[in-house]
């Protein structure tokens, strides 16, 4: 069992920026597959990025070019910078894991995850 506590979520102008961090607990993050996921107010939960353990990346359209993720496999932490922040972007985001062969691409169906933080609420306002 991996347990996932996302950090560094706030309040942030539009143009800002902000960055995410996902410590997970009882295994090493090198055996999985991780990713974020975001719950707007009123909506579905949607993938927001993705990183498989090659280190492929994926990200959703909405995000592409403004957010960057990535994992630090020596401090069991995954990472997401976000940059140029929208008033849309504003959610609950959270990270998720799941076991993976290194071979598996990068996935952003949230089906595919087993283990999920708790969330960070980050607020973009205009």
């Amino acid at each position: 069992q991996v347990q996932l506590v996302e950090s560094g979520g706030g309040s942030v102008q539009a143009g800002g920026s902000l960055g995410l961090s996902c410590a997970a607990s009882d295994r090493a993050i090198s055996k999985y597959c991780m990713s974020w996921f975001r719950q707007p107010p009123g909506k579905e939960r949607e993938g927001v990025a993705t990183i498989n353990r090659r280190g492929e990346t994926d990200y959703a359209d909405s995000v592409k070019g403004r957010f960057t993720v990535s994992q630090d496999n020596s401090k069991n932490t995954l990472y997401l910078q976000m940059n140029s922040l929208k008033s849309e972007d504003t959610a609950m985001y959270y990270c998720a894991a799941v076991p993976c062969s290194e071979w598996f691409a990068p996935s952003l169906n949230s089906r595919s995850y087993w283990y999920w933080g708790q969330g960070t609420q980050v607020t973009v306002s205009s």
